[in-house]
């Protein structure tokens, strides 16, 4: 089995291709334009395996993505390239809606003629995994409400959430009009090794060790369901192997917290951790004291929250790790990467 990534080299990208290639058989393609946020240091570790092949195309590329599917002749399709950072898109939309919107009608399209191509058995079992966002369902207003569904409607906030709610839309729209057998899968805020340095856990640790201020926006008091990567790896593993065509599963770790939370979990673990005294300050200084709020992002959503039940039930599919574990483990490795630079 043949599997393209795209995004590879991206946080969760990579994540789940150190997975299947440390875990399955499959040769794994991974398709990644190498952008800002791509980190190919993250496949170390698997990138000379025989079962790893990188291409770097853009996925807005349709004659480029004719070629490589040509060329491996792909059992399913993992799509996970995307602009994913909401301050960027707030600044700058465009990139959102070239990568997001227009790079996914482009790999549809290249799937679509690839997919119509095959003998009929291998029609039935190929797949192409949509990797979303929860953030295409808006917010949810209170802390008591309910959580998202599959069923939610959407209310993208962002410009960056309304790219992916339409990219979402276009996949459903290309299995119900052309029957290419899809799956799709909505999550909520990951987090772990190697993620880029302008997300909220990362920014935090490296402005807590480098001693700046860590920047909190408005009342820090925004909820986020955070998710472990390596346990969403394995949820898209489940989805694209054992999910139902034309299905929707949201996957959430179900560690709701508020941001401010998040950023005081974090400065106990250094304080514990890499203490400041380490680095010079007084004795008992705690890096909490560097915690700064800023005026809020515009549109900032109040709470996001997943209902996972029926990836639970379904796909038997179940988080291995606590905020506390994971967060924990995502600070040491960040201190491991660190050492010796602080």
């Amino acid at each position: 089995m043949t599997i393209f990534i795209t995004g590879g080299c991206g946080f969760i990208g990579s994540a789940l291709i150190r997975y299947l290639l440390n875990n399955t058989a499959y040769t794994v393609v991974n398709l990644d334009k190498l952008t800002y946020a791509a980190n190919p240091a993250a496949l170390a570790e698997v990138e000379q395996s025989d079962r790893y092949h990188f291409v770097q195309l853009d996925i807005c590329d349709l004659n480029a993505l004719q070629q490589v599917f040509a060329r491996y002749q792909p059992s399913a399709v993992m799509h996970l390239a995307a602009e994913s950072h909401v301050d960027r898109s707030i600044a700058g939309a465009s990139a959102f809606i070239d990568t997001n919107i227009n790079g996914t009608f482009a790999l549809l399209e290249a799937s679509r003629q690839y997919w119509q191509a095959l003998g009929a058995n291998q029609q039935q079992a190929f797949r192409f995994h949509h990797i979303s966002t929860d953030e295409v369902y808006g917010d949810l207003a209170t802390q008591t409400a309910p959580a998202f569904t599959e069923h939610t409607p959407y209310a993208p906030s962002s410009p960056y959430a309304a790219s992916k709610a339409a990219s979402d839309h276009l996949v459903r729209a290309w299995h119900r009009t052309y029957g290419l057998p899809v799956v799709i899968s909505n999550c909520s805020n990951n987090y772990g090794p190697w993620q880029h340095a302008e997300k909220l856990i990362p920014n935090t640790i490296s402005k807590a060790l480098s001693g700046q201020p860590i920047p909190v926006y408005g009342n820090g008091e925004q909820i986020r369901d955070w998710l472990f990567v390596e346990d969403h790896a394995q949820a898209l593993h489940k989805i694209v192997t054992e999910g139902k065509v034309g299905e929707t599963y949201n996957i959430g770790g179900n560690n709701e917290k508020q941001n401010i939370e998040v950023v005081n979990a974090i400065c106990e673990l250094l304080d514990e951790l890499a203490p400041m005294h380490q680095r010079g300050y007084p004795l008992n200084t705690k890096h909490s004291t560097l915690i700064t709020h800023v005026t809020d992002r515009p549109g900032h959503d109040i709470r996001y929250a997943v209902n996972t039940t029926k990836i639970r039930q379904q796909l038997h599919w179940q988080p291995a790790e606590t905020f506390s574990s994971g967060l924990r483990r995502t600070v040491l490795w960040y201190l491991f990467q660190l050492n010796g630079r602080l």
